[in-house]
């Protein structure tokens, strides 16, 4: 259906369920809906949708489904890869929860807070706080971002290392289908073994199976002991073993493991307010060493002591700061979240969100910084990222003094040189930002045949008339 196929009609059915006043149809209420983060994707849209309740939700897919009408839901527009982005051209209408926002409960004793799909993180994370516990997602868009969003890309964050990604932080879920039905599977259980898994089918399906309204997410005790250091290296080698270092020593009470290069804290302090570098020198590489414990302090002050002294006496560190107090632990993880912001006023960016084993990370950097180099010359690479689960956003700042347009056509290109490396190391082209349209035909060139039919298989199943959020993950005709 085209954007001129769509009725005036139509569009006041639509309106009518949820209230002319969360109805948006100008241009200066819709143009920020239509575009994503990095620029890369300018939907179209006749009309957004603010509903304010889950039935409300069901009453729009109702409609939709009776007229064929497509329909992209939308949490925060914090995606990376146009996920939640209409498409252009199309008569799509976005539907988003922001309304939605109830923290529904929090049961400090078993440990869940029940929250509704538009829920920020950092609200939920400051609920699950005011009950003495801990929602671990971190992410650097948490104060935007939101939790039916975060389900829907399965969103990794800074602790995955300790706690897992979202599909592992969350027990139930609460499902409008595209058909209008109403999935109530907001169960606290962590041991259910009644037939098919379907909460895992919803996360990371990108909104393209039906719309999470609500999800019953896992909470861990306060740490009571937390210890932050920054360090400073001469190789991606040696980070690896002073991580392996750290995992030996501190166990589960290692919750964070991030990797940066010399270039990324340069661009960071330079561009980010209040940012600046721990230590002295320059180094080429530097880790970010997080460490919580749930007994004591005490405990994590030793766990931090034994890694930095037992990594000085094997050459593995070269100097280091430890934060002496939650302003500093949170300066130090500020410089690390606001890398890739940092990027921006350096110009062009082409970025990157792959994984690949742990043990493989040193080699295929040296691969890819390579071939990249030999490809563009003068290319500043900010390779950076989660060293302990695998996940590297390796991002590439143009050339100084280069066409900022011309090298974003590249794109494409750059990405077939790092994600064959990527494979060629056995890892993955999306690790926690997911396909939307970015990655929508890469994924279908590199799966076997029968993974993506298995995928059409069920998308066919839950959204026959392919309505929900369509373009994105995988092809579909219906």
């Amino acid at each position: 259906m085209s954007s001129a196929g769509i009725s005036p009609d139509l569009l006041d059915r639509f309106a009518a369920i949820v209230g002319e006043k969360y109805a948006l149809r100008s241009e200066a209420d819709l143009a920020p809906h239509l575009i994503e983060n990095r620029g890369l994707y300018h939907g179209s849209s006749p009309l957004l949708l603010k509903p304010g309740s889950v039935e409300e939700v069901s009453d729009i897919m109702k409609l939709a489904t009776e007229t064929g009408t497509a329909i992209v839901p939308q949490t925060g527009n914090t995606g990376l890869v146009g996920g939640q982005t209409p498409r252009t051209d199309q008569a799509d209408i976005i539907l988003s929860l922001e309304r939605m926002t109830r923290i529904r409960d929090v049961d400090p004793v078993a440990n869940v807070l029940v929250a509704d799909g538009g829920a920020v993180l950092a609200d939920v994370q400051k609920a699950a706080e005011a009950h003495g516990r801990l929602f671990p997602l971190s992410l650097g868009s948490e104060g935007s971002c939101r939790i039916g969003g975060n389900l829907s890309t399965n969103a990794g964050g800074t602790a995955v290392l300790a706690y897992g990604n979202m599909r592992q932080l969350c027990l139930g879920l609460e499902v409008v289908l595209p058909t209008g039905e109403i999935w109530d599977g907001l169960r606290r259980l962590k041991k259910d073994n009644t037939g098919y898994d379907l909460r895992d089918l919803f996360i990371g399906a990108e909104g393209t199976l039906g719309i999470i309204t609500g999800a019953v997410l896992k909470l861990f005790p306060q740490p009571l002991g937390h210890q932050v250091a920054f360090a400073g290296l001469h190789s991606v080698e040696d980070a690896l073993a002073l991580f392996n270092l750290a995992a030996s020593l501190c166990g589960t009470s290692l919750t964070g493991f991030e990797l940066m290069p010399r270039f990324g804290v340069e661009i960071t302090t330079r561009h980010i307010e209040g940012v600046r570098d721990p230590l002295e020198a320059a180094y080429p590489w530097y880790v970010l060493i997080d460490i919580s414990t749930s007994d004591s302090a005490e405990t994590a002050e030793r766990m931090m002591n034994s890694v930095l002294e037992q990594g000085f006496e094997a050459g593995l560190v070269q100097d280091a700061a430890i934060a002496a107090s939650v302003a500093q632990q949170k300066a130090i993880w500020h410089m690390r979240e606001s890398m890739s912001d940092a990027q921006k006023p350096e110009g062009g960016s082409i970025k990157h969100d792959v994984s690949v084993p742990v043990s493989k990370i040193p080699h295929f950097m040296a691969e890819a910084e390579k071939a990249v180099m030999a490809a563009m010359p003068g290319a500043r690479i900010c390779a950076f990222g989660h060293m302990g689960d695998g996940n590297i956003h390796y991002n590439i700042s143009q050339p100084i003094g280069a066409d900022k347009a011309a090298f974003i056509a590249r794109w494409r290109e750059m990405n077939h040189i790092v994600h064959g490396l990527v494979l060629a190391h056995g890892g993955s082209i999306s690790a926690e930002h997911g396909i939307g349209q970015l990655k929508r035909d890469e994924l279908a060139a590199i799966r076997p045949t029968i993974e993506i039919e298995l995928m059409r298989r069920i998308k066919r199943a839950f959204d026959p008339a392919n309505i929900m959020n369509p373009g994105k993950v995988v092809s579909f005709d219906s």
